[in-house]
C-alpha cells in the first residue's frame, strides 16, 4: 500500500501529489467522484468509475452463463450496498452528536 501525505488548504482543497496522478493517470479538468466508504474520503475517476462497471458487468456476463440472473444478482448486490450506507449513515450521525 502506497501512502502519502497532504495537508487540507484553503477553501477545501487537497493537493494530490503528481507521483499519484500519474500512476492513476489523472489529468488536469478530469472529472473525479468523492465518497465516503467505511468512514475514509475516496476519490476516483469517471475513467476508474467506468472500468469498475465494466468488471461489475463482465462478472455478472459470468453469472449468467452459469444460470444465475444478472437483475437478481444486481438487486442483492444493491441492497448489500444500501444497507451498509444505512449503517454509516448511522454511524455518522452518532459521531455527530
Amino acid at each position: 500500500m502506497l501512502e502519502y501525505r497532504t495537508k487540507l488548504q484553503e477553501g477545501g482543497r487537497v493537493v494530490i501529489p503528481a507521483a499519484l496522478r500519474k500512476m492513476l493517470g489523472l489529468g488536469v479538468g478530469d472529472n473525479l467522484t468523492l465518497d465516503i466508504r467505511e468512514g475514509e474520503l475516496r476519490i476516483s475517476s469517471q475513467r476508474m468509475a467506468l472500468e469498475a462497471i465494466r468488471a461489475v458487468v463482465r462478472k455478472q456476463s459470468r453469472r449468467k452463463r452459469k444460470g444465475l440472473s444478472m437483475v437478481d444478482a444486481l438487486i442483492a448486490e444493491r441492497r448489500r450496498e444500501a444497507k451498509r450506507e444505512l449503517k454509516e449513515a448511522k454511524r455518522v450521525r452518532l459521531r455527530s452528536r
